[in-house]
């Protein structure tokens, strides 16, 4: 009698490590298989063209402290590990930006290569005065764990105004956050590249969906008169909700939806298209009707202003409050996702280390 409900008992486990997984399998973003690949390949092309101090410094364990370390601000105030750009030979380049794309949109891609750029403006800008050196080529590429199979692994692009974190769990699922944009000057209003705007959908997106509220509807979205100095999470390695301002899209209309939506997707629309879904599917599984809007600052063009979306599970921020209303900070953050941390809790429930 005992060995049976012995065994009963040990079928029960078996069972239920059996049902985790299975749910593990089907609830995970299955959709970033795709991209889960190519960033394997590529991360091991990356590392394979390294020389062995090279690859000291660009491979770290995927429990390294360092791994959920990060900021936007120049390297000076804030130093990156992993190799820069601009100490890699010309064919480990390319296969490091082969590594960006494979995370990226062509959008993404080509946005991450502006804003590297922006750099050499503000060489120009700052001039002699300039309290740091402005290198488009100090953007750290690091690779956490071993790329490929079934164990957690991870890699990321960071340096100012940039910071892209891929978490990838179980060979299939990619987590992608916090990922971080931003523009100094947002417009360039000197020089060969005068009029060029690097996040102008950011902007010019969330204008689109402010006009398209009626006076009582924009009072409940402008939240203060005045916009704050910085995004209020700055760099935290994880962040809860803020609190729950703005106006809700179950009080705009159909078209206001579909704008706030549009909103939402731009900055979705960094990733690959299976990454970019599979994050979208996040948010509407939650409930659109959840997500809050809300604004601060002036609403005249070329002031400064900042805005934020929140969802149950996420919170985008945008604030342009630096260089009088010409530098733009953005940042998408996941409450339980940031650095994969969903889908490394699911992954351990499923297949218990």
């Amino acid at each position: 009698m005992r060995r049976r409900i012995m065994a009963r008992s040990t079928l029960a486990r078996v069972g239920l490590a059996a049902a985790l997984a299975i749910v593990y399998v089907t609830s995970v973003a299955i959709g970033s298989e795709k991209s889960a690949s190519a960033m394997a390949t590529a991360a091991k092309a990356w590392l394979a063209s390294l020389t062995a101090e090279q690859r000291e410094q660009a491979a770290m364990p995927f429990d390294a402290a360092d791994r959920t370390a990060w900021h936007y601000v120049p390297n000076e105030m804030f130093p990156r590990k992993g190799v820069t750009l601009g100490t890699m030979t010309d064919s480990q380049r390319a296969l490091a930006r082969e590594l960006l794309k494979t995370g990226m949109s062509q959008r993404g891609y080509m946005t991450t290569e502006q804003i590297m750029e922006l750099e050499k403006v503000l060489q120009v800008i700052e001039g002699d005065k300039r309290r740091f050196p402005r290198d488009p080529g100090a953007y750290a590429l690091a690779v956490f764990g071993t790329p490929g199979g079934s164990s957690p692994w991870g890699w990321r692009f960071v340096g100012h105004h940039i910071s892209f974190h891929f978490t990838i769990v179980g060979g299939r699922t990619v987590g992608n956050t916090p990922t971080f944009l931003g523009a100094n000057p947002a417009e360039v209003r000197e020089g060969p590249q005068k009029g060029q705007r690097t996040l102008a959908a950011e902007e010019d997106a969330a204008r689109a969906l402010l006009d398209a509220l009626d006076s009582s509807e924009r009072s409940v979205a402008i939240v203060q008169a005045t916009a704050p100095n910085e995004m209020l999470t700055e760099n935290r390695t994880a962040v809860d909700p803020l609190s729950p301002i703005g106006i809700k899209a179950s009080a705009m209309n159909p078209p206001q939806r579909d704008l706030l939506k549009k909103l939402i997707e731009v900055y979705t629309g960094y990733m690959t298209a299976d990454i970019a879904s599979d994050r979208m599917e996040k948010v509407q599984k939650a409930g659109l009707e959840n997500v809050a809007f809300a604004w601060a600052g002036e609403t005249e063009r070329g002031k400064k202003h900042y805005y934020r979306i929140q969802g149950p599970t996420f919170l985008v921020e945008y604030d342009n409050s630096q260089n009088d209303g010409n530098h733009i900070h953005s940042v998408w953050r996941d409450f339980n996702g940031d650095f994969g941390r969903d889908l490394l809790r699911e992954h351990l429930q499923a297949f218990p280390h």
